[in-house]
């Protein structure tokens, strides 16, 4: 097939929507074409990210152990974590500040009364503890780490295994070779999973169009522009521009580099399910060192969510002022730093960003009624701030491995 997988995986994203709105809006009547076909369509769209969810815990666990072997000393390792780490976190910062800003000026919800909005219950979650978080990354059981895909917990893990191997030299050369073997079979899976990209997420967006409630988008169609426009800007915009400023990347290759990156992660709307294509990106499109994107790629996904940032941050602002009930200046503090943990805690999977904003509700004392709008725009925001979660990593990624560079030339002189 001639053409790209980028050019399918868009054709099917557009066929998708196209054939599941004409169902939604002319072929509700008929139950074959909105119950059938839609649950049938369900089922595969379901199908395809199970099959990359499958992947992503051994790719994880795989990549972040060859990565360590292959580093030049140990000494770079705590180097390439700390700088990724930190580069992560002042995303996030930058993220927070930017839509706190724009929030405080635009002031969204403002003058809208949905008091009288349906209620959804969500259940009372205590804000994430900064130390219980540290604790929990070092697993009690690595089976259940495995099992249940606690990211921190597996690469933590990794971390810990390759450090060893690479530590032990010669007496480990075997295993060093094992593990080299099984990141080319794990890639070679992710391959054949990617060619059945176009049918997955035609499906999923083929469910999207059909099960879409459009009425429900129109008394809040600031609020979702806002978020949209913002999310957009920093993934066509901030991001680009940021990684030409500090490497030779431009940013126009930036983007193109990224396309299928970005049009897989909103079919998906998961930050883990998209690392195969994230770590394809950066290693064969951006040429980033596979040490660099086997050790970032993972841990991204799991806490460097500047999407997440921009969408709880504007939400939680608009159900306060749209519910007759405005964040005080005395809150503030207490809110930023709320959205900073619950950002870094919300994970990569689907709903995880409506998930926090339902936690900040709650900790917040504004109504749970207001859980209803979020929830029913959640999926298109969702599909929007992951693409900038996962352009973000591509950025952070490309960022840091140009910082990288001249220490690994040193370390080939020596």
């Amino acid at each position: 097939m001639t053409k790209s997988l980028s050019t399918r995986i868009f054709i099917g994203l557009f066929l998708g929507v196209l054939l599941g709105s004409i169902v939604q809006f002319a072929l509700n009547d008929v139950a074959f074409f909105s119950g059938t076909l839609v649950e049938v369509a369900s089922g595969i769209g379901k199908m395809f990210v199970n099959m990359i969810m499958m992947l992503v815990v051994p790719l994880v666990f795989v990549s972040i152990v060859c990565g360590v072997c292959e580093l030049q000393d140990l000494k770079s390792f705590g180097r390439l974590g700390g700088k990724t780490f930190g580069f992560y976190i002042i995303n996030t910062l930058v993220a927070i500040t930017a839509a706190f800003a724009v929030a405080m000026l635009i002031e969204p919800g403002k003058g809208v009364d949905m008091s009288s909005a349906g209620g959804v219950d969500i259940t009372a979650t205590e804000l994430p503890n900064l130390m219980t978080l540290i604790v929990n990354i070092v697993p009690n059981n690595p089976f259940s780490a495995f099992t249940s895909g606690n990211m921190l917990q597996v690469i933590f893990m990794a971390l810990l295994l390759g450090g060893v191997i690479k530590s032990l030299g010669e007496v480990a050369k075997g295993a060093v070779k094992g593990f080299q073997t099984a990141n080319v079979i794990m890639m070679r899976l992710i391959s054949v999973v990617m060619n059945l990209a176009p049918i997955g997420v035609f499906a999923l967006m083929f469910k999207l169009g059909a099960t879409l409630e459009p009425e429900i988008f129109f008394s809040v169609v600031q609020y979702l522009l806002l978020i949209l426009g913002l999310l957009l800007l920093w993934i066509f915009v901030v991001y680009p521009y940021a990684v030409s400023f500090f490497t030779q990347v431009t940013a126009k290759q930036f983007r193109e580099k990224t396309r299928e990156q970005i049009l897989f992660s909103l079919s998906t709307a998961s930050s883990n399910a998209t690392i195969p294509v994230t770590m394809r990106t950066l290693t064969d499109k951006l040429g980033v060192n596979r040490a660099v994107a086997g050790f970032g790629v993972p841990l991204g996904a799991t806490m460097n969510m500047g999407g997440v940032s921009i969408y709880i941050t504007i939400a939680i602002f608009f159900v306060a002022n749209a519910f007759g009930m405005p964040i005080s200046g005395d809150q503030i503090p207490a809110l930023l730093f709320s959205v900073f943990l619950l950002s870094v805690g919300a994970g990569g999977v689907p709903g995880g960003g409506m998930v926090m904003i339902g936690v900040l509700i709650h900790q917040m004392g504004l109504p749970v009624e207001a859980f209803a709008i979020v929830a029913a725009l959640d999926r298109i925001i969702d599909m929007v701030l992951t693409s900038c979660n996962v352009v973000g990593d591509t950025a952070v990624l490309t960022i840091v491995d140009q910082t990288e560079k001249p220490h690994q030339i040193e370390a080939e002189k020596a």
